[in-house]
């Protein structure tokens, strides 16, 4: 899945948004060279662990982030999970 969304905010803002996927998450981690943040975590629904892992490219103009969402993607629609990360996104970058 990609989604790209322009913005006029810092690469701190990325993080946050990583940071508040709204399921449990462990086993992050993630690393930036220069304006690319490589990232992998596991997302935990119930009992039930997904690995998910992408990069996020961060311009003055626009973020791109592009993720393998594993079985998640398997069991919630691609188009309703890139709605729902759109429209974060935009909120956090606002």
């Amino acid at each position: 899945m990609r989604i790209a969304i322009a913005h006029n905010k810092g690469r701190e803002q990325m993080i946050q948004i990583v940071d508040q996927v709204p399921v449990t998450i462990t086993n992050q981690q993630k690393s930036w060279q220069g304006p690319l943040m490589t990232f992998s975590l596991i997302a935990k629904m119930g009992f039930i662990g997904n690995p998910i892992s992408g990069t996020v490219a961060v311009t003055d103009s626009d973020v791109t982030f592009d993720a393998d969402l594993g079985m998640l993607a398997k069991l919630i629609p691609a188009e309703k999970i890139q709605t729902a990360l759109q429209t974060r996104l935009r909120g956090l970058l606002a």
